[in-house]
């Protein structure tokens, strides 16, 4: 029946089934062969979303959407610009560090390419950017956002295993930080090589007026995590700080927002989170099945008597979730695989708070990598370039990341320190 169940998954996704609906019908499949009464459906499906936790993130899309519409998400790139556009392909560098500063409020990877993609990508093919590179930065960095706090995807871990969201914020930072410099690194080397154009150097007056103009957008990220990891609100009540602060920012100080752009960025986020709700609601009847056919079980009795070295265990895993991660949405793979794979890390030693970002680490270089990364098929729509030519053009970048995954993996505390010093 598990194979069945996964046959019909399998197909749907190649039909190019949403990942909900592919969930939806396999699992409903299955409980029609099997016989069990169709009420599990709908009370498996609730108790799935039924978790406080998980009022934040229709919160933090809609936060994420204002910033875009209200002139927040510009700002940070202008600031950027000032900062670092005099360098040789500082526009490639401003994409990069725009991303690193928005840090994926949006929601998910896939979103911030195609938000982020919307501005820069014609910007860069304008200013006389390869388009194939052009698309490559903006599929690159936007997986920077889902990993550096505020993020959606540490938020569905924290549900699934029980982790603080503070804990699992801090532990993000330092590897998102790390992948972000990598990054630049690679977009500047390859800048010079191909003599991309740079910027005048902007003068200290105009950076600090830059950054004064920036300041409230930068402030609503440090009042977000200051307020949850100081514990002075939850993740729920942050993400409506966050949707309150950007409407007031983006209507009052920017004055981009009128009544009409907020009742069509309402409806989009509640198109987002409903979809987002739906999914996880199906995952937890899926994970449901499994657990009952004891596939988690036998995943982790095979991989444990194929070897209990950690580091073996962990290569494994890796590979397994990047190979997962190019073909399915963050989020809905985390539902699905987090839970069975975390007993099999804690059987090894494995921090989970550690395992945490490890997942999503991979997860997130799963959506860049080609053939399937759904990340640059966006990207490539942006920008109208064939696929393959942007995943070439990504292949730098995607090794960087490689190496990054590689450090957090061997070395717990580039995750671990900031979560222990700041949380006990």
């Amino acid at each position: 029946m598990v194979l069945t169940l996964i046959i019909i998954f399998i197909v749907c996704l190649v039909l190019r089934f949403p990942i909900a609906f592919a969930l939806g019908l396999s699992c409903l499949m299955y409980v029609i062969i099997k016989g069990i009464p169709l009420i599990l459906v709908p009370a498996k499906m609730y108790s799935g979303i039924d978790v406080f936790v998980l009022l934040s993130i229709p919160g933090f899309i809609f936060a994420g959407n204002l910033m875009n519409v209200g002139g927040l998400t510009e700002k940070i790139i202008f600031f950027c610009n000032h900062l670092m556009g005099h360098i040789r392909g500082g526009l490639s560098l401003v994409n990069i560090g725009a991303s690193m500063l928005f840090a994926g409020i949006s929601g998910t990877a896939i979103s911030d390419t195609a938000s982020m993609g919307a501005i820069m990508i014609p910007a860069m093919k304008k200013e006389g950017y390869d388009a194939d590179f052009s698309c490559a930065v903006t599929a690159s960095s936007s997986t920077i956002g889902p990993i550096i706090p505020p993020s959606v995807p540490m938020i569905i871990v924290a549900t699934l295993s029980g982790l603080s969201v503070g804990k699992l914020f801090l532990a993000g930072a330092i590897p998102g930080l790390l992948l972000g410099v990598g990054l630049m690194l690679v977009a500047y080397f390859i800048s010079k090589k191909k003599e991309y154009p740079k910027h005048p150097k902007s003068s200290i007056k105009k950076i600090v007026k830059s950054f004064v103009d920036t300041f409230w957008s930068l402030l609503m990220t440090f009042i977000i995590l200051y307020g949850i990891i100081g514990g002075i609100f939850t993740p729920t009540e942050a993400s409506i700080i966050a949707v309150v602060y950007a409407l007031a920012v983006g209507a009052l100080v920017y004055k981009k927002l009128s009544i009409k752009k907020v009742q069509i960025v309402l409806i989009d986020s509640m198109k987002t989170s409903a979809s987002l709700m739906v999914l996880v609601g199906f995952a937890n009847l899926f994970g449901y099945i499994l657990i009952t056919e004891q596939v988690p079980q036998n995943i982790s009795n095979e991989i444990l008597e194929f070897s209990t070295n950690k580091y073996v265990v962990l290569l494994l895993i890796n590979l397994l979730l990047i190979v997962v991660g190019t073909f399915m949405e963050t989020i809905a793979a985390l539902l699905i695989l987090f839970p069975i794979l975390l007993k099999v890390a804690l059987v090894v030693g494995v921090d989970p708070v550690h395992f945490a970002v490890i997942a999503v680490l991979n997860l997130i270089i799963g959506l860049t990598t080609p053939p399937l990364g759904v990340c640059l098929f966006v990207a490539s729509s942006i920008g109208k370039v064939s696929i393959g030519a942007v995943s070439k053009a990504g292949f730098p970048f995607l090794l960087v990341s490689l190496l990054v995954l590689m450090l957090v993996v061997l070395f717990p505390a580039i995750s671990l320190t900031l979560p222990n010093l700041f949380i006990e």
